[in-house]
């Protein structure tokens, strides 16, 4: 639904270094029938500049990566989101896989001990700690946000897509939000598996596919002043210009808002 002077309104957010350059977000009117490409066309006009940092952004709609094509709906959420860097409360998903954004330390031992099982010969763990140094500058702490409901969906995801293609038996992944001091984790990987070599593997790619595709980011403070990381560019099918649109009809009503399938 729209208004009669053929007006729609969506609730925007921006997250990380694009919120510093978009500045304002919330409840935004655009002409009904507008999409993903139109938002990011006035955004961009409310930037001063980094025409590069614009063109390695991706876009979720209630949650999910956008096609620069996609037709937005009456009471839709955008989302801006830059590239990751990494990325309160805490969730397990189905097995019970262990899949949590915390604002409290993590315990790398006890979520290791956690996932043993007598059937497992190997327990593999990626613990990331925050170094002191950045880029040649002395790192005082690092500050971390999320766009928390959609970086736990996209962990979820990436559990489940990790146990169906490696033979792994179970998997953990929890990541730490707000201020982290120097030699604080900031995110724990553990992969239990019969085998080694399928435990190394598997823990490898949740990592590497977490760092490019979680929406979550860091801030890194220095004794001069502080910046948001800049992370690798998204996988192209994950920007608006990558990603395939989803057709109209494919659309629903969920949880008070229109939601693609």
């Amino acid at each position: 639904m729209h208004d009669d002077n053929g007006r729609m309104r969506v609730t925007l957010f921006a997250f990380g270094v694009l919120r510093d350059h978009v500045g304002a977000t919330g409840a935004l009117d655009l002409p009904a029938g507008s999409t993903v490409g139109d938002l990011l066309a006035i955004c961009r006009k409310r930037s001063p500049e980094n025409g590069g940092l614009w063109n390695s952004v991706a876009v979720a709609v209630n949650e999910e990566y956008a096609s620069q094509a996609q037709v937005l709906a009456e009471g839709d959420e955008v989302a801006l989101l830059p590239p990751v860097s990494g990325g309160a409360g805490r969730t397990k998903a189905a097995g019970g896989r262990a899949i949590a954004l915390v604002e409290e330390r993590i315990d790398v031992a006890a979520l290791a001990e956690s996932l043993k099982r007598g059937e497992d010969g190997a327990v593999v763990v990626f613990d990331g700690i925050v170094r002191n140094n950045s880029r040649g500058r002395k790192t005082q702490y690092l500050f971390y946000e999320a766009y928390e409901t959609m970086a736990l969906k996209q962990m979820r995801q990436l559990a489940a897509k990790a146990l169906r293609d490696f033979p792994i038996r179970d998997a953990a992944l929890v990541h730490r939000l707000g201020r982290l001091e120097i030699g604080e984790t900031s995110v724990a990987i553990a992969v239990a598996s019969a085998h080694r070599a399928a435990a190394f593997d598997a823990c490898r790619w949740l990592i590497d596919t977490l760092k490019q595709s979680v929406p979550i980011w860091k801030k890194e403070f220095f004794e001069d002043g502080a910046v948001w990381a800049q992370g690798d560019s998204f996988p192209a099918a994950l920007t608006p210009r990558g990603r395939k649109a989803e057709p109209v009809k494919a659309r629903r009503r969920s949880g008070g808002r229109e939601r693609a399938r």
